[in-house]
């Protein structure tokens, strides 16, 4: 592919191909980090939080027993609005229903994804709303 391209247009897509390779690499070290941190050290259930371009989705996973004691996402809300704002509301309709299944405490998995936009706006909601992590 790169054969037919000119020297310098080459090298300009050769430098991208590894920029875009370095940052898929230290996303996959921060999820394989901070979940070995998660399981190390505690027995609390972790809410899982998967982030696609467009939608959300949160789980609360027992590692113990291996099961997901419940999930909810985006696209079974409906909510108008932007996508930060669909986040919590997300948060605060996840939590209502995690309190209903009688759990409190959690441990927060945000995986690769940084600590910024929709996933603090989903992990504030869900605070709010009543859960504890």
């Amino acid at each position: 592919m790169l054969e037919s391209i000119s020297g310098e247009k080459q090298e300009k897509l050769q430098k991208q191909l590894e920029q875009n390779n370095m940052k898929t690499i230290q996303k996959q070290k921060r999820a394989k980090r901070i979940r070995h941190n998660i399981r190390r050290v505690s027995t609390l259930p972790r809410l899982s939080v998967y982030r696609s371009n467009a939608h959300l989705a949160v789980q609360i996973i027992d590692d113990t027993l291996q099961k997901t004691i419940l999930g909810l996402s985006e696209k079974t809300l409906g909510t108008k609005g932007t996508k930060t704002e669909k986040a919590k509301a997300l948060g605060l309709e996840f939590a209502k229903k995690a309190l209903s299944k009688k759990v409190k405490h959690v441990v927060f998995d945000k995986g690769m994804y940084k600590y910024h936009g929709r996933v603090k706006a989903l992990a504030d909601a869900v605070r709010e709303g009543g859960l504890e992590f």
